[in-house]
């Protein structure tokens, strides 16, 4: 099936299998592989991206569900060489340890910010519940997060 898509800014016409899943697309047709298969059921958010302003599970989404949808992975965020703040805060603040569930976090948390760019650590930590980090990191990632919506409100 021919499905059209802008991923990361960039107009796609794409023909994939009516069953194969966003995350695959991403991953094997584009070779964007910030999105992680950690499940594959949902449960995990190591494939998080944001489909038109919403933080999805891309392994429970189908290409053909996204045609006609913008899209924006990990990859999309840093622009003109300079890494998106929250990319950045997590850097300063040791948010990343061995960093696979990382780009879901970061994902999730663009698109909760988009929402309520003012939320109280307690939000955000709602807000990353569906990201599971086996490192164990919340704290440092909580306090990233938290930076950048203090920086968004000048503080």
């Amino acid at each position: 099936m021919l499905v059209h898509l802008k991923v990361n800014g960039v107009d796609r016409s794409l023909d994939v299998p009516a069953n194969e899943i966003l995350l695959h697309t991403l991953r094997e047709r584009l070779s964007l592989t910030g999105a992680k298969e950690g499940c594959s059921t949902g449960d995990c958010g190591a494939c998080t991206v944001i489909i038109d302003g919403k933080a999805v599970n891309s392994c429970l989404v189908l290409t053909v569900e996204a045609d006609g949808s913008e899209v924006l992975t990990i990859e999309g965020l840093a622009k003109d060489g300079k890494l998106h703040p929250l990319q950045q805060a997590f850097i300063d603040e040791h948010a990343v340890q061995c960093g696979y569930c990382i780009p879901g976090v970061i994902m999730t948390s663009t698109a909760y910010l988009m929402e309520n760019p003012s939320p109280t650590k307690e939000e955000i930590e709602r807000a990353i519940a569906g990201n599971i980090c086996r490192c164990g990191g919340y704290k440092f990632m909580v306090d990233a997060i938290s930076k950048v919506s203090k920086l968004s409100k000048g503080q």
